[in-house]
């Protein structure tokens, strides 16, 4: 790496040092001599900056390699991994689920907390706040550094504050005051969808494009979009509200107080499940509640007859015309299909909606299906949270740093969303 002749010394020592931090997050413990390679930096300054970063307690020594030819030169240094921790919520109307992560963005601990009915809400904001600090004590993680949690609705850029497309149940307000409240913890609230979208950029389907579209097909429809490599949020939160979109087909428009008549009336889980009466296919017994009765439908569709198929292009051709609309405005190249729907219809409803939109578009737009899961909010929570704590902790740069959540079970069996 080569320093401009006016950084000052403390000014290189911090580029440096972030280089160094950043190459063994990515890619694990290095001796010093591949810390020299990857870096350009000579041996006296790489040789100072492990010195520094032990002294920090950010790196400490981690045995020696192996094929190497023992002494100094094969030493390896890693992340002290247990420097910091963090969490990630998925808040939903349903229920929450969370996990524990360090600082390397290995999961720890995961828990899940249903709403249940009627009274079980009232204390869930506290329940949630214990879980949390409970799978954090049984890990020893201590206070955690910063957690981010993606939850349904608008979160305004400028003030971080959360409002509603729809209603939002109470409960989700009193959790959201509660971590406000932790000592020493910094909250990042960000809309479910936009996280989902970050795990698709950074370790998912979109991780080779630098602007794409998230779709996603859940219990209702949104999108994330980030364009030349930056999620795009609008003046108010609100790119990506899709569901509001007026759209051809529904009979009515969509209004300010709700999404009915708009993309949400094509595409929801609702609409899927009609849908599918429509042209006569059963959902599986099993399927308990729309969403999870939607993605069984379009599961069993795969390898089903006549009918079957017919289901399968008539939802290709609703979701092509949201998705239409989006891309002649933004022209992104590239489309995920995720969410529940996404995920259950695989590469073949990802090739159908491509080549519907083909026939809609002069713009060449690649479909393509969701890889970052079913823990997709929940992956994009700890990444967030990651950066925040890195940013703290390496100083340097406020850019994301391209690490992979590892350890990391993206199948989510105890929450339907």
């Amino acid at each position: 790496m080569t320093i401009a002749r006016t950084a000052t010394p403390s000014t290189a020592r911090a580029i440096n040092d972030r280089l160094a931090l950043d190459l063994l997050l990515n890619r694990g413990p290095l001796t010093a001599p591949e810390l020299r390679e990857l870096t350009g930096l000579s041996r006296p300054t790489v040789a100072d900056l492990l010195e520094r970063l032990q002294r920090s307690g950010l790196v400490e020594p981690a045995g020696e390699r192996e094929e190497v030819r023992r002494g100094p030169n094969a030493r390896l240094y890693a992340l002290v991994a247990d420097r910091a921790h963090l969490g990630g919520l998925d808040v939903r109307s349903t229920g929450v689920s969370l996990v524990i992560a360090d600082l390397t963005g290995r999961t720890l601990a995961t828990a899940e907390l249903s709403a249940g009915d009627g009274a079980d809400t009232a204390d869930l904001a506290a329940r949630t706040v214990r879980t949390l600090h409970e799978r954090a004590r049984e890990v020893g993680a201590g206070d955690l550094h910063a957690v981010a949690v993606g939850a349904p609705g608008l979160v305004d850029p400028a003030t971080g504050g959360l409002s509603a497309s729809g209603k939002l149940p109470r409960w989700h307000v009193e959790l959201l005051d509660a971590l406000r409240a932790e000592p020493g913890t910094e909250l990042i609230l960000e809309n479910e969808v936009n996280l989902a979208g970050i795990a698709e950029h950074r370790i998912g389907a979109a991780r080779d494009r630098d602007t794409f579209v998230l779709l996603w097909l859940g219990h209702g429809v949104g999108a994330s979009v980030v364009l030349d490599g930056r999620l795009r949020r609008g003046a108010s939160g609100g790119t990506g509200e899709i569901g509001f979109l007026p759209v051809p087909g529904t009979g009515s428009l969509p209004s300010a107080d709700g999404c009915e008549g708009g993309f949400h009336s094509l595409a929801s889980s609702a609409a899927i499940r009609a849908l599918a009466d429509a042209h006569g296919l059963p959902v599986p017994e099993a399927a308990t509640g729309v969403v999870a009765q939607a993605e069984a439908v379009v599961r069993a569709a795969l390898t089903g007859g006549p009918a079957a198929a017919d289901f399968l292009n008539a939802l290709a051709e609703r979701i092509a015309i949201g998705a239409a609309a989006v891309c002649a405005v933004l022209d992104p190249g590239c489309v995920v299909l995720g969410g529940e729907i996404g995920r259950a219809g695989g590469e073949v409803l990802a090739e159908l909606v491509e080549r519907r939109l083909a026939g809609l578009l002069p713009l060449r737009t690649e479909v393509r299906a969701g890889t970052a899961g079913g823990g997709a909010v929940l992956a994009g929570a700890v990444l967030t949270a990651g950066d925040a704590v890195r940013r703290e902790l390496f100083g340097g740069t406020d850019r994301p740093t391209p690490v992979a959540v590892s350890g990391y079970v993206t199948e989510r069996p105890g929450i339907p969303r």
